[in-house]
Formats: C-alpha cells, structure tokens, sequence
C-alpha cells in the first residue's frame, strides 16, 4: 500500500507562500547541493505526485520546460491533480480528477507501492487531511518569519495529534520535520 506524504516548506511562522500567491522567494536560501539531494532521494522513492488545481498551474509553468535530474522526475512522474475547472493538462503524465478527493486518494493508496508526494495545495491538504489520509507529514522548516502570507494548515475541522518520527538539519537554513499521524504514547 502507497504511504500518503505531505511535503512543504514552511517559516518559522507557519507560512507556506509569501502575501501574494507563489511569493517563495524566501525558499530559495535552503536550497543548496544538500537541499537538492533530499528532493532527489524523495523523488527516487515516489510513485505519484499529487496537486490541487492552483499548485499544478504553477509546478507546471515551472517545470514543463526545465532541466536537469529534478525537473526529470517532476514531468515523467504520474501526477494526479484535483481541479473542478481544468479538464485536461499539457504537462506529460497528468491526470485531472473532478471527483471527491478523498475516494480518489484512497484508491491511489491501495493501487500504489511507493510514496505519494502532495506539495503545496493547502486546500486540498485540509480535505485530506480531514479524511485522515496523510501518513506523513514532511516539513522543511526555514529560518525566515514572514509576517504575512498563506499559512499551511490554515483552520482545521480538528485538531490533529502528530508524533515526531524525525528531526535533522539538511543545511543551516533547512531543518528537516517529519512527523506520522496519531500522538505520543
């Protein structure tokens, strides 16, 4: 059975994107060779990549035409994208779901071996993770304070106990959290 990964990048203050949409200047001062080598080895062991509709327009726009050993796996990996707007996509190995996530995901989780990767898609994340779908969450804490912006877990229907599986620096500007679903004890 796949295993249901969040990953993102976060500020100190919980944000996940600048005040404007796709404001993430601030990623930029974690990504040295060591940050590139994480991504790569997540890559390596990922089945799917899952977006909701706002994430897939700008992982698209940015990846469909780049280059190199990320950009590989970012335009041959399956990408499921939840949109109820978008009927099709021009970026290869798309596949666009109007349906209810939730059903979706769980049969992509059982049909799968690998990890299913959602970046970004705070939306869609909510919805998931008010399924109880997540197995794992995979923070890349960044030294900045935004002050303002779009935070990543938002108002949540519940609160959710995590326990910490995880805590290791990736570089001095990159702090690596990952935690599983269901508390301490």
């Amino acid at each position: 059975m796949g295993k249901l990964i969040m990953w993102n990048l976060v500020s100190l203050d919980g944000m996940f994107e600048g005040a404007t949409p796709w404001a993430l200047d601030w990623f930029q001062r974690g990504f040295d060779e060591a940050a590139i080598a994480h991504v790569l080895e997540q890559l390596r062991a990922t089945d799917a990549l899952v977006f909701g509709r706002r994430t897939y327009e700008g992982m698209f726009q940015h990846w469909h035409e780049a280059t190199g050993e990320i950009a590989e796996f970012m335009n041959t990996l399956p990408k499921v994208v939840f949109s109820r707007t978008l009927a099709a996509s021009d970026w290869q190995n798309t596949r666009m779901v109007a349906e209810d996530p939730a059903d979706v995901i769980a049969d992509l989780k059982a049909r799968t071996r690998g990890d299913i990767y959602v970046f970004g898609s705070a939306e869609l994340s909510a919805s998931l993770m008010h399924a109880d779908l997540f197995d794992e969450y995979r923070l890349g804490l960044t030294p900045v304070v935004l002050g303002c912006g779009t935070q990543l877990f938002g108002e949540l229907a519940a609160p959710r106990e995590l326990a910490l599986i995880e805590a290791r620096p990736i570089n001095p500007s990159l702090l690596l959290l990952r935690y599983a679903r269901g508390g301490v004890g």
